[in-house]
């Protein structure tokens, strides 16, 4: 399966500063084109402070939303709903068609954004954007390999701005076996996989997998213990995987991944370990021809004995989801297959591509952040105080390499963060004064929520009471041929402080910041319940939801 690269933009991809010029005095130096960075860099600029803006490839300006995050996605996302409401998903001739018009369209628009980002830093006089990869040598001073050579740069303040990147598990043939990707690589593909495995069933994983579902592709996730979305209440969560499951999405618990290699048939071969499965075939995994064989196995749910069947795929045919076959029990000391927990059977599955959804890790790589004093988290993120300083005097991270929510809105909070002390406020606005952040996963019917679950305020002992409402009940959500799902809310029982809300309806995503603006500001439950309303919205729901 081929890949191929983003279009290019008519922009350097080195540095622009005259050869005679190899080090750089500055104001201020951003390492990273991302949210927080390039809005810190326009304002210092606005008052009149000379900036660079470092950014290691030509293909990043503008940062990881627009070019390989939520917006590519979601532009996938919504031409997946398109092809499915159409019908173009149902045969192999439409599905690669709107698969490639999609690619093509995505291409477009991220290579768009990217050419308005970089010159709207670029053009500005007192910006100068080099492209390379930098790396600290001390303090105040930093190194930037560019394609011309290496340019010298030093700056008053520092802001680093790296971003994550996906975290790869340590798994045998991973980072070597044609056909597993990334989300970015997932992302740009030429040829639409018939069938995807997906390892890691986080929000991110759960996107991809409702977005290849609904482009025709035949999807298996796999998720490495026994519960779905553990952190989400068991009604949102068990919600969440019908629809999932409605869309043809098939899962797998409990299932690591042992080792993964080229397949016989071009494809990928996954060696996979089920804990708690009792039956299985005799002939180990990695014993046999990768390809052969025609035999499935019913893979929902799959937490206890499991008989070899067929699957049944979004497209109706059975053969396109991952080939499973060849399973062995995990033996007794004898040699004999051991029945009594814990049981273990290996599975050989086949597939066209793996996507690797494990998480991200913060972008630190190569930064060289012991030569300024920087230090790091235990779990390898920037260490920052309230204010984003890092361990070193005047230097500051923003983002998600800060170890922060993982969200361009919270870079973009970062943002207001360093600003406020750069801007001399008598109070500088703290992380600790951020308030109730919002999240949104773009499923099929999208989840949102903000502030604490269910499970959450039991943990913490509040007295609460739980407010449900049925999605099918919203007029809006029948007009739009969009019932399902269901809306949650928490309110503290004597104060009606409203604790927070769970929204897997269509436009969550949007009624989900009404919520958040009523929560800031402290206002009751009863206020969302009396709001008025337009009508037909999603957002008049919530008079009945908080009733």
């Amino acid at each position: 399966m081929s890949t191929s690269t983003p279009n290019a933009i008519s922009t350097p991809d080195t540095i622009s500063t005259p050869s005679t010029s190899p080090t750089i005095t500055t104001d201020a130096l951003i390492i990273g084109f991302g949210k927080g960075g390039k809005t810190l860099a326009a304002k210092l600029s606005a008052a009149g402070r000379k900036v660079v803006v470092a950014e290691a490839s030509a293909n990043m300006y503008g940062g990881t939303c627009i070019n390989i995050g939520c917006l590519p996605s979601k532009s996938l996302i919504l031409s997946a709903e398109q092809a499915r409401r159409d019908g173009a998903n149902s045969t192999p001739e439409t599905r690669e068609a709107a698969f490639e018009a999609a690619i093509k369209e995505k291409r477009r628009v991220t290579s768009m954004l990217r050419d308005k980002n970089y010159h709207k830093l670029a053009d500005q006089d007192n910006i100068t954007v080099i492209t390379g990869r930098a790396h600290f040598t001390g303090p105040h001073s930093v190194e930037i390999a560019t394609a011309e050579g290496p340019v010298a740069v030093t700056a008053s303040k520092i802001f680093i701005n790296t971003g994550a990147t996906p975290r790869i598990p340590d798994i045998p043939g991973i980072r070597t076996t044609p056909g597993v990707y990334t989300s970015t690589g997932l992302m740009d593909l030429d040829d639409m996989p018939q069938r995807l495995v997906i390892i890691g069933s986080g929000f991110i994983g759960l996107e991809f997998a409702s977005m290849f579902a609904d482009f025709g592709t035949a999807v298996t996730v796999l998720q490495h213990n026994a519960e779905f979305l553990p952190r989400e209440d068991a009604d949102v969560a068990a919600a969440i995987r019908a629809q999932l499951e409605a869309q043809g999405v098939k899962f797998l618990f409990n299932a690591d991944t042992k080792a993964i290699a080229p397949a016989a048939d071009g494809g990928v071969r996954l060696s996979v370990a089920v804990k708690g499965m009792t039956r299985g075939a005799s002939q180990a995994c990695d014993s046999t021809p990768a390809g052969t064989g025609n035999a499935h196995t019913d893979i929902t749910g799959a937490t206890g004995t499991t008989d070899t069947a067929t699957t049944t795929s979004p497209t109706g045919n059975p053969t396109d989801h991952a080939t499973m076959s060849h399973v062995q029990t995990k033996p007794s000391d004898d040699g004999e297959p051991r029945f009594a927990e814990p049981a273990e059977a290996r599975f050989c599955l086949t597939t066209d591509a793996v996507l690797v959804a494990t998480g991200r890790t913060p972008n630190v790589e190569g930064l060289h952040l012991e030569a300024a004093g920087v230090e790091l988290t235990e779990r390898g993120a920037v260490k920052v105080d309230e204010l984003l300083r890092t361990t070193a005097a005047d230097i500051w991270a923003l983002g998600d390499v800060n170890g922060g929510p993982q969200h361009t809105y919270i870079s973009l909070d970062d943002y207001r963060v360093v600003w406020s002390q750069l801007s001399g406020s008598a109070r500088p606005y703290t992380v600790k004064d951020r308030k109730h952040v919002p999240s949104s996963t773009f499923l099929a019917t999208p989840y949102s929520r903000v502030g604490l679950n269910e499970r959450e305020a039991k943990a913490a002992g509040l007295d609460y009471v739980v407010k449900r409402l049925p999605v099918a009940t919203v007029p809006k959500a029948q007009v739009m041929r969009r019932p399902d799902g269901l809306m949650k809310a928490i309110v503290e029982r004597n104060t009606g402080r409203i604790l927070g809300a769970m929204l897997l309806s269509v436009e969550s995503h949007e009624v989900i910041n009404i919520v958040k603006l009523a929560m800031d500001l402290d206002a009751p439950a009863s206020t969302l319940r009396d709001m008025v309303f337009t009508h037909p919205t999603i957002a008049e729901a919530l008079n009945d939801l908080f009733a």
